[in-house]
């Protein structure tokens, strides 16, 4: 099952993990000695020409970019159920402003990417693809993880696609559809009383066992932000390798959004794109701690409140919270929250508009008129925004 506890060899080696304070590296460890989240030392950054858009085979999936992955080089490692290469719609495109949906917004003037369309319904598998053929990399026999849902079903599934066995730990009031996917997945959901870090603290603590399980975390492992890279990489290829000018995310340990500015910087590093796009996390209200450390305690309460339907996002201590505030510093970006009225009401306008997503992923494009509505985000500028999980799953 690999060696988690080793430090690796000093030299260039793309698997190898490196800590993002201390610099201490591994061949595999779920997180450093001092704490902090480790990310691959040396990820891939191909060289050449921007290549043609036509050279790139829809039938693989995200598996497309494998030149830009630190996993699955070996294509028999790859754990994917043709995951990728979701639709990017205009967002406004055929839909008339009348009527309750419309009557009372603006346009949304954005592409939306229809992340809900995955074979789990979430953008999650993006990240359980690369974290379980990581997994199969290392021989891993069992995998455990934490989630409030969206992450334990999309890991319970790749899970079952590579013959693992797995242990989910999700919180005591998880929705029943997501608890649902999970055990047909063959695999245990673990429900625990208590705080969304205790769901954290109950998982890490299966990994002293005899079993030395896995640790396949959407937060800590870095191969799942491998995976989310993947949206980045699929915009740019839709738009013939021009970035959009802002992207819009939900907000709650940064799985997406840092997978999306890590794509772009690779994408920029290789020469593909000219400049990474500004990039703004939408956050719960109540529970918004990026916010609350860049504009204060008002900004992250606006109501006073805490918006209990985006339960996807509720995370007060973000893993990679340094990391998610450096990339809005870096790209000149930033994060809002949304109160529950301000996402029920733009739920209620996707769904009208034929985008069937569940409550979480509401709470982005909100914040898209919100910052408009701030200047922020210019009338004439270009927006992406993902809608991260399907209504089948609210």
């Amino acid at each position: 099952m690999g060696a988690p506890d080793a430090p690796s060899s000093r030299g260039r080696d793309p698997r190898r993990l490196r800590c993002s304070a201390c610099g201490e590296t591994y061949r595999d460890r779920w997180r450093c000695r001092c704490g902090e989240p480790l990310d691959f030392a040396d990820p891939p950054v191909p060289d050449g020409p921007v290549p043609d858009p036509q050279l790139f085979d829809a039938r693989d999936g995200l598996w497309a970019f494998d030149d830009l992955l630190a996993a699955g080089d070996d294509p028999r490692d790859r754990v994917t159920l043709g995951e990728g290469m979701t639709p990017l719609v205009d967002a406004d495109a055929g839909r008339e402003l009348s009527g309750d949906a419309g009557s009372e917004a603006a346009p949304w003037n954005a592409s939306f990417k229809l992340e809900y369309v995955f074979p789990t319904g979430s953008f999650k598998d993006r990240g359980a693809t690369a974290t379980l053929t990581r997994a199969r990399e290392l021989g891993v026999e069992r995998v455990v993880e934490d989630s409030s849902g969206n992450a334990g079903a999309a890991i319970a599934t790749y899970a079952a696609r590579a013959g693992m066995a797995a242990e989910i730990y999700v919180p005591v009031d998880a929705k029943e559809s997501k608890l649902r996917a999970i055990r047909r997945a063959g695999a245990e959901p673990v429900r625990v009383e208590g705080s969304r870090g205790d769901v954290t603290d109950a998982c890490v603590a299966t990994l002293d066992d005899r079993e030395r399980a896995w640790y396949a975390s959407h937060a800590w492992n870095p191969a799942f932000f491998e995976g989310t890279a993947t949206v980045a990489y699929e915009i740019a290829l839709r738009r013939d390798w021009n970035a959009p000018d802002a992207v819009v995310t939900p907000l709650g340990h940064g799985t997406l959004f840092l997978g999306a500015y890590r794509g772009f910087r690779r994408l920029e590093r290789a020469g593909w794109i000219d400049e990474v796009p500004r990039l703004y996390g939408a956050q719960a209200a109540g529970v918004a701690p990026i916010v609350r450390a860049l504009r204060g305690p008002d900004a992250a309460d606006p109501d006073g409140t805490v918006n209990a339907a985006a339960d996807g996002i509720q995370i007060a201590e973000p893993v990679r919270d340094r990391q998610i505030r450096a990339a809005i510093d870096a790209t000149g970006g930033d994060a809002l929250a949304v109160t529950e009225a301000a996402a029920t009401r733009e739920l209620d306008r996707l769904h009208a508009a034929g985008f069937y997503t569940e409550p979480t992923c509401a709470v982005a494009p909100a914040a898209l008129r919100t910052l408009r509505e701030r200047g922020e985000i210019r009338p004439d500028e270009d927006v992406v925004v993902p809608l991260t999980g399907s209504g089948l799953k609210g």
